[in-house]
């Protein structure tokens, strides 16, 4: 299954995360996950595995061309020159000459204008066709706003937190406004398991359960797919195979409207990741290293 994005790129609608996914394990995973079927690798500099990831696309055989590489540009290397140049580290480190999409990791609502010149940037990357397309992660409506008043191409994806838990509807509808896909990081909230033994997740919500019962499907294939219905991309992380077979079977079952209803009556508002306002450089800057 492929969306469409904004500039007419096409690209697979469920990809791997490899987000906290340890480098020495990285490789098999990305690996894995193309020879199940999927087409679509999301990475980031931060993430400190591109390198892995990218020897993993290289050991699957598969033509460069079949696959759609997404990484992020970490706020340490946000503006004009030091985002080219991040360009430089990432493709070299994946081992690629063109990235599918390149994205801002964070807003950096603290040195706005140092987004904007990180953002520029892409857009000259994307005039000079060294990525298929650039986006942004983590902005929320304030953030595109401000974004879209000082910049030209409209982000064709903006990653986010988004679950059955944290649907964040004023994100998902600003972004339809613009025409930007929606793609949800933590898409089966695997964020929600982590907040200690006793804290109801929705791995073990009963409602999800439920519908997963009635499909005979488990409740991360039921998040997925609901995600799918609403139009989103998704990527589902996991190191273990049978776990990415898992979140890759879910085109054959089709979600009620009200099942619909009951995942998006979920909601707690309640964040799992950090605010996106709270990531400054002197709390969260670190060294991205040369390729």
């Amino acid at each position: 299954m492929n969306i469409t994005l904004n500039n007419g790129v096409t690209m697979p609608a469920i990809g791997l995360g490899v987000f906290q996914t340890p480098p020495e394990v990285t490789t098999d995973a990305v690996a894995t996950a193309l020879e199940t079927g999927y087409r679509h690798i999301d990475t980031a500099a931060a993430y400190a595995n591109e390198r892995e990831a990218g020897e993993g696309i290289r050991r699957s055989g598969i033509d460069r061309s079949e696959i759609f590489i997404e990484t992020k540009v970490w706020i340490s290397d946000y503006g004009y020159e030091e985002t080219l140049h991040a360009f430089d580290k990432s493709a070299g480190k994946l081992g690629v000459e063109q990235l599918d999409l390149f994205i801002l990791h964070q807003p950096l609502s603290t040195d706005f204008e140092k987004t904007i010149a990180a953002y520029k940037a892409l857009e000259k990357l994307l005039a000079d066709g060294l990525v298929r397309a650039i986006g942004v992660s983590n902005f929320m409506p304030q953030h595109l706003g401000a974004l879209r008043e000082q910049t030209t191409v409209v982000p064709a994806v903006n990653q986010v937190e988004l679950h059955p838990y944290f649907t964040q509807p004023e994100v998902q509808s600003a972004n339809r406004d613009l025409g930007i896909l929606t793609q949800a990081w933590s898409p089966i909230g695997g964020i929600t398991s982590y907040r200690g033994d006793h804290a109801k997740s929705t791995f073990n919500d009963p409602a999800i359960l439920s519908i997963a019962e009635q499909h005979g499907k488990s409740a991360a294939q039921v998040m997925l797919r609901w995600q799918l219905q609403l139009g989103h991309s998704v990527i589902p992380k996991s190191v273990r195979a049978e776990r990415i077979a898992e979140n890759f079977d879910v085109f054959d079952f089709e979600l009620t409207a009200g099942e619909m209803a009951a995942l998006a009556a979920l909601d707690t508002g309640v964040r799992g990741g950090p605010d996106p306002d709270s990531i400054t450089l002197a709390a969260f800057g670190r060294e991205i290293p040369e390729a």
